[in-house]
């Protein structure tokens, strides 16, 4: 195979790999108590780590992290019991890893 078609090849199955692991994944978003961000982060690893903002309401944060489809409705359960709420759930489009 010529570089030429190996770069496109390449280049085909990276943008292929970027759509099949984003239907694989969810994009979450959730508010949750300071006290439980730590039990929370080793809930959600995300793909390196939760993004975590805190509110304008003191003793709470928001936190935007990416869940496997296939343990998604386990982790929900485990996040609402560690008080996250107004969980946000949104489909990604890509995904580069």
């Amino acid at each position: 195979m010529s570089t030429e078609k190996k770069s496109i090849l390449d280049q085909l199955l990276f943008r292929i790999n970027a759509v099949r692991n984003a239907r694989e994944n969810k994009y979450i978003l959730l508010n949750a108590p300071n006290e439980a961000i730590s039990q929370i982060t080793a809930i959600l690893p995300g793909m390196k780590s939760p993004t975590i903002i805190p509110l304008a309401e003191e003793g709470w944060s928001s936190m935007q992290s990416v869940v496997r489809e296939d343990v998604f409705w386990e982790v929900i359960d485990q996040l609402k019991g560690l008080g996250a709420q107004g969980v946000l759930v949104l489909n990604i489009e890509k995904m580069i890893v």
